[in-house]
């Protein structure tokens, strides 16, 4: 059979290599739909990287296959059309991959041979986010694009602007830079939003990478805002006004020079040198604050790095080591369902127990009935798990064809399985509600939120004392709380006089939290601590905040109409007017929310100060807390505007870099002198 390539070729497919290359070019077609342009991947990248290795492999073998718009060829996804486009000055390459220590090896063989002399290299974290190219005119930032088809991408310069980490004015270059980097989400804000978005019944994210792209392209910047995003910049595209840097290091330092983040975890040497570290690497990505997906080795010389070039679709001079994947396959024992706090019915598979970045797993939430539909995911299945962002356990899919016809299909209850009551599900939400306020369940988890720490902070009345509570009937609610006594709390199991004393005296610290601190915890939807402190600081008592109208929540900087909406319905409903009464009649007092204002003069106003290491009294935050009340701004990175490096026990590079700059040094005493 012949198949027409084109009008003037015709060729005989061989082992039918032909059709094998047409496939692969629609399914990579369709994966990079979903990755780049949907937020939303449909398989791992180690699956991805599979085929399009076998694709490349393909096209070498019968180059008069290989089509113009091959997925080999080309970069990223193409821009959507919500966004104005951006040309891109210098292309935005992707990077070829490797997957080995003898990979790596070849590479730098290669560069070397190309510049006729043994090169030094750089080795850095690739983040696992979204590409971004900022623009720096006369030291202000005035354009911020994503990386889109490599030649045009989308204009997200209002978004950027919420980025707390990223300055919108250089130190003092004052001349053009074009800078490129990649904006992430954190492991804790990546939970901690999904944490949200399942309480208020919407879909979850799979991973920080998507949280990330989804929330920086944004229509409304204000959601943007919201997210706690953060952006490292790792490499220099334009530079004009100055000489440029002579080494990819000296790039890094200029950068952090000029306030810009840059990813402290950088190391160089000869191959060898960087070879040596991918082992230690494979553990060490789980202890960072974000996730990365492999390595980055570049040619740290800039001259051999511009001299090298680039193919069509990446630079020769660097090269991504990714890293093996961590995907275990374990079985899917049964699906339970849980009930939490606002009455979300949440399906939970209960798994074979499996060791997996790190942990053993024997549980995972499936989120929600769409979710396990999507993945069609039986009880009795194989299932292929992984740690989205590194921490939460998560089902990529189900190995469909490992099946032998023992498995059940999941069927969502209806019905609240702690009491009964029959679930809704509103139109346009994914999760089923018990509308039952007397739920089991959803009074138990509302008592876990209330004392939580992000709460009223309730320290020793953990789960296990609120179920002896719940059980013997001293409590029905939260408001109950503060009717406990002694007498109440000593017949407990495990309950010496010593330990209900504790738990007496944090109850009586709770009366006097601030008032932030009680919004967050009374379980208003959409209400968190952070919308509880912005609350609180605008309405000075609960009285006051009770009495506000839509209008006035709405005059709220960041809060926006669902907030508002839910904070009137919340304060207009009978039941929770009576928990707020019994409340103010328990001896709860919250106190207003004090903004304090930064110093203006002192030893740290307006000062850089970065902390490193474990203060012998202080913890990290209230140290924070402490300085930025001080004037001063605390960073995570070393950088020479850097002014002060406050060392405690174990300080490791900060310390090192702070000497090498010449920056002051001092310990936990010298400051508690300077505050």
């Amino acid at each position: 059979m012949i198949k027409l390539i084109n009008e003037k070729t015709a060729v005989e497919p061989a082992d039918n290599d032909y059709a094998r290359i047409n496939y692969l070019y629609e399914e990579i077609a369709r994966l990079n739909r979903a990755y780049y342009e949907e937020d939303a991947p449909l398989v791992t990248d180690a699956e991805y990287d599979a085929l399009l290795r076998e694709l490349t492999a393909l096209e070498a073998v019968h180059p008069e296959w290989r089509r113009a718009d091959s997925p080999s060829q080309r970069v990223g996804g193409r821009r959507l059309e919500k966004f104005a486009p951006v040309q891109h000055q210098v292309p935005l390459l992707s990077l070829a991959n490797t997957f080995s220590g003898d990979e790596l090896r070849d590479f730098a063989a290669r560069c070397e041979k190309l510049a006729e002399k043994s090169l030094t290299y750089v080795m850095e974290p690739k983040i696992d986010g979204l590409t971004i190219a900022l623009a720096y005119e006369n030291g202000r930032l005035t354009q911020a694009a994503t990386r889109g088809d490599g030649m045009v991408g989308e204009n997200v310069w209002e978004n950027v602007l919420t980025i707390a980490d990223l300055p919108h004015q250089l130190k003092d270059f004052k001349g053009r830079l074009l800078v490129r980097g990649e904006v992430y989400m954190s492991k804790r804000a990546f939970a901690e939003l999904n944490e949200q978005r399942e309480t208020d019944g919407e879909t979850t994210f799979a991973n920080p990478r998507n949280a990330a792209a989804g929330s920086l392209r944004q229509l409304d910047a204000a959601v943007t805002a919201s997210r706690r995003l953060s952006v490292w910049l790792y490499d220099i595209l334009l530079l004009e006004g100055t000489e440029w840097p002579q080494t990819h290091l000296q790039t890094l330092d200029f950068l952090r020079a000029q306030g810009l983040p840059v990813i402290p975890e950088v190391s160089s040497g000869d191959i060898e040198t960087i070879v040596s570290q991918l082992t230690s690497w494979q553990e060490k990505r789980h202890k960072l604050a974000f996730d990365i997906d492999g390595l980055v080795v570049k040619v740290d010389d800039e001259q051999v790095r511009m001299e090298l070039g680039s193919t069509a679709k990446a630079p020769r001079a660097a090269i991504a080591y990714k890293f093996p994947a961590e995907a275990v396959e374990t079985t899917v024992l049964d699906i339970q369902v849980g009930v939490g706090r606002t009455g979300v019915l949440t399906p939970l598979a209960v798994l074979e127990p499996v060791w997996v970045a790190g942990s053993q797993i024997s549980k995972a939430t499936l989120h929600n009935e769409d979710n396990v539909a999507a993945k069609d995911i039986r009880i009795g299945d194989r299932v292929l798990l992984h740690k989205a962002g590194d921490v939460i356990p998560e089902i990529i899919k189900s190995l469909s064809e490992k099946r032998n016809g023992q498995e059940r299909v999941f069927v969502m209850p209806h019905t609240c399985p702690e009491c009964g009551s029959a679930a809704s599900r509103a139109e346009g939400e994914a999760a089923w509600r018990c509308p039952n306020r007397s739920c089991p369940a959803r009074v138990r988890e509302g008592i876990e939120h209330f004392v939580s720490r992000q709460a009223m902070y309730i320290e020793g009345l953990g789960p296990q004392l609120i179920n002896q509570l719940l059980a013997a009937g001293k409590i029905h609610d939260a408001a109950d709380i503060f009717s406990l006594t002694m007498d109440d709390l000593l017949p407990l199991e495990r309950m010496g006089k010593k330990s209900a004393q504790n738990v007496l005296a944090a109850i009586e610290q709770a009366r006097r939290r601030p008032l932030g601190a009680l919004l967050a915890a009374l379980g208003i939807p959409y209400v968190g601590s952070k919308a509880g402190k912005l609350l609180a600081a605008n309405f000075p008592s609960l009285e006051r905040l009770a009495a506000a109208d839509k209008e006035e929540l709405l005059a709220v900087a960041d809060i926006g109409d669902i907030i508002a909406q839910s904070v009137v319905k919340w304060f207009a409903d009978k039941d929770n007017q009576e928990m707020l009464s019994r409340l103010a009649a328990g001896g709860v007092e919250p106190q207003a929310e004090v903004i304090s204002q930064p110093e203006t003069e002192g030893a740290f106003a307006g000062k850089v100060v970065v902390l490193t290491g474990t203060l012998p009294n202080l913890s990290r935050n209230e140290a924070k807390a402490r300085l930025e009340k001080a004037g001063a701004k605390v960073t995570s990175s070393v950088s020479r505007k850097t002014d002060y490096v406050v060392a405690g026990e174990a300080a490791g590079s900060k310390l090192e870099k702070a000497q090498e700059f010449g920056i002051t040094i001092i310990d936990e005493a010298e400051l508690l002198n300077l505050l």
